[in-house]
């Protein structure tokens, strides 16, 4: 038996996952923000729940995270990847493992180009994209150490070539979509569907956004899994 919930936080647009086992009573945290370490820990205690681990889809620029406060206070393990430029968690991944709680397993793929760490998690029919592949859209490739063509390749090469009926759970939407899949992206999404890689690169070197307001607090924040520079000794 499972148990799946898709948490949203107003400030930054950012959606947070808590995938359960409910006959092992142990749980997973995919991308949780710090200011709601409150409404977490009263999840897990309303089920019953252990937090086996708190995953991290890349380090964030526009949050800070919750993972070294549920760290403290849960013994969760913080995970991220080897490539996030960030030292502090208890695993680093490579992209091709599989992670597991109680019965549960999350076959890691390594997706970079929004940033060089970027990782999606695909857990039963859900794939948690983080900012690789966004409903209708995709992670900007424009700082971070972001790069359009490589992260044209996670797309196209991991995935692209799953199952049409995957849902796709980004990390982020700013105009009230929960969930897509696929076939759905594949077909409609106007920054890929029928691009080319080259058409793809010019596309996303002519957005032209606006920073993060809170990169340079966000960004050293997470390279220490959400503790601030002054506490992170």
């Amino acid at each position: 038996m499972i148990y799946f919930r898709q948490l949203f936080d107003t400030t930054s647009s950012t959606y947070t996952y808590l995938l359960c086992d409910l006959t092992q009573r142990e749980a997973v945290l995919i991308d949780p923000v710090r200011e709601h370490v409150a409404l977490y820990l009263s999840l897990l205690d309303e089920q019953g729940l252990t937090l086996r681990s708190v995953l991290e889809t890349h380090v964030h620029a526009d949050h800070i995270t919750a993972a070294a406060l549920l760290h403290e206070q849960t013994g969760a393990q913080t995970i991220v990847s080897i490539h996030g430029g960030t030292d502090c968690a208890d695993v680093h991944l490579r992209g091709g493992e599989t992670l597991h709680f109680g019965a549960e397993r999350i076959a890691v793929l390594a997706t970079p180009g929004h940033t060089p760490g970027c990782t999606s998690y695909l857990w039963r029919e859900r794939l948690f994209s983080g900012d690789a592949l966004l409903i209708g859209g995709c992670g900007r490739t424009d700082f971070q150490g972001g790069d359009a063509g490589a992260l044209y390749d996670s797309i196209t090469r991991k995935i692209w070539p799953l199952p049409g009926e995957t849902l796709i759970y980004p990390c982020h939407d700013y105009q009230n979509k929960h969930v897509s899949s696929v076939a759905q992206e594949r077909e409609s999404n106007p920054r890929l569907a029928g691009k080319s890689r080259d058409e793809f690169i010019a596309i996303m070197s002519s957005l032209n956004l606006p920073m993060p307001g809170l990169i340079g607090r966000a960004v050293p924040a997470n390279q220490h899994c959400g503790k601030e520079e002054s506490h992170a000794a």
